[in-house]
C-alpha cells in the first residue's frame, strides 16, 4: 500500500450512497480534528492482500512487520463492501489508542487499530471525535513524523 498523488476529494465524490455521505462527514470532522496534518490517498493491498483506497490523517513512523521503518498515518478512513473503517494507528504507552475506547463508541465493532461501523448513526460521535483528536497530538504535520508515545 503507498501514498499516491490521487485527490483525496474525487476519491470522496466518487463514492455513491449513504456510504458516500458519511465519508465526506466523516473526513470533514477528521480534518477539522487534525489541522495542518498530511491527507492522502493510499492505495494497494493491504495486509489481508484486499485492494483498498485508504484516506490517511497525519503522518506517524511505523515499523512493519518485516521490521522496516516507514511513514504511515494516524488515522485511516475506508469504504468496505457493507461498511466503513476507520483505522487509528496512534499509539499511547505502548498500545493502540482505540484499546481505550472499546465499549464507547457505539454500535461498531472493534479491532486492535480499526473500528467498523454501518453509518455514522450508529457512532458515539463524540468519543469518537475526542478519539482522532488524541491521535492528531500523536502525529505530525506533512514530513515530520514523529515517534508514537
Amino acid at each position: 500500500m503507498e501514498r499516491t498523488t490521487t485527490s483525496v476529494d474525487d476519491h470522496l465524490a466518487a463514492i455513491d450512497g449513504g456510504m458516500g455521505e458519511d465519508m465526506r462527514l466523516l473526513d470533514e470532522q477528521i480534518s477539522r480534528r487534525m489541522p495542518g496534518r498530511d491527507r492522502h490517498l493510499y492505495e494497494g493491498k493491504l495486509w489481508g492482500g484486499s485492494d483498498q483506497h485508504i484516506v490517511g490523517y497525519g503522518v506517524m513512523d511505523y515499523t512493519n512487520r518485516s521490521g522496516n521503518e516507514v511513514q504511515w498515518f494516524a488515522v485511516g478512513l475506508a469504504v468496505q463492501k457493507t461498511y466503513i473503517s476507520m483505522y487509528v494507528n496512534a499509539v499511547e504507552n505502548d498500545a493502540y489508542l482505540l484499546s481505550q475506547y472499546e465499549g464507547k463508541l457505539g454500535k461498531v465493532k472493534v479491532g486492535s487499530a480499526a473500528v467498523s461501523f454501518d453509518s455514522v448513526a450508529d457512532v458515539d460521535w463524540d468519543n469518537l471525535m475526542e478519539l482522532v483528536e488524541r491521535a492528531s497530538a500523536r502525529s505530525s504535520p506533512s514530513g515530520h513524523a514523529l515517534r508514537p508515545a
